[in-house]
């Protein structure tokens, strides 16, 4: 019996996993003079949980969704996540340029996920 729904499942794997990346990516910049070598074996050990998550959603994902979804899915997380973290973590302002660009992403992924036929 599931739980998620299937068409919920990579969505969630996919925002756990960008979690991770945020984080892999950019933790350290609060860590700006720890020893780059450090830092960049400790990213590797985060984003090694990132693709734990985001492999099997999109491989399960790829049953319910087009690789294009599936990506442009990601890239819409990846903005949400990085936005949040941004404000609440490195504790950088948006602006709004930001939620403009965001806008256009958006209507991007309608295009995207929207039946034309």
């Amino acid at each position: 019996m599931r739980v998620i729904p299937p068409s919920l499942l990579p969505v969630l794997m996919l925002s756990a996993s960008n979690v991770f990346m945020t984080f892999a990516w950019y933790g350290h910049l609060k860590f700006k003079g720890r020893w780059l070598p450090l830092v960049i074996m400790a990213s590797w050990g985060i984003a090694f949980f990132e693709y734990w998550l985001a492999v099997p959603a999109n491989r399960w994902g790829s049953a319910v969704y087009t690789p294009a979804q599936l990506k442009t899915m990601q890239e819409v997380i990846t903005l949400v996540v990085f936005a949040g973290f941004s404000v609440l973590y490195l504790k950088e302002p948006l602006g709004w340029n930001h939620g403009l660009g965001f806008l256009l992403i958006a209507i991007g992924a309608f295009l995207i996920f929207h039946r034309w036929s």
